[in-house]
């Protein structure tokens, strides 16, 4: 992923994508519609299984107060062992792991 950072558009687009998320951007357009359907926070009734670090410092809602919408098969998976907020390289076998579960559930 280090190579992603070696981008003259790199800065720009972390910025206006803090910006947008904060609401002080304008986002994309063509995806307006979506936005306002996810906006709405639809039910997802897929199998998933969510998952976090145990050392993620980023702030983020406990899972118990997302889980109730998930009204398919649903599960939750805490990586432990100092595991940050990029599970997919930090813990890449648990991670694979779950992405293979969550076809099986």
């Amino acid at each position: 992923s280090a190579t992603a950072l070696d981008n003259p558009d790199h800065v720009a687009i972390s910025i206006h994508n803090y910006r947008w998320r904060l609401g002080l951007a304008a986002g994309e357009p063509q995806y307006d519609e979506l936005e306002k359907k996810l906006a709405a926070f639809p039910t997802i009734g897929v199998p998933t299984i969510t998952i976090e670090g145990d050392a993620n410092g980023a702030p983020h809602p406990e899972p118990a107060v997302y889980a109730k919408r998930f009204t398919g098969k649903y599960e939750h998976r805490l990586f432990t062992g100092g595991i940050g907020h990029n599970p997919p390289q930090e813990a890449p076998q648990p991670f694979a792991q779950a992405v293979i579960a969550a076809d099986r559930l």
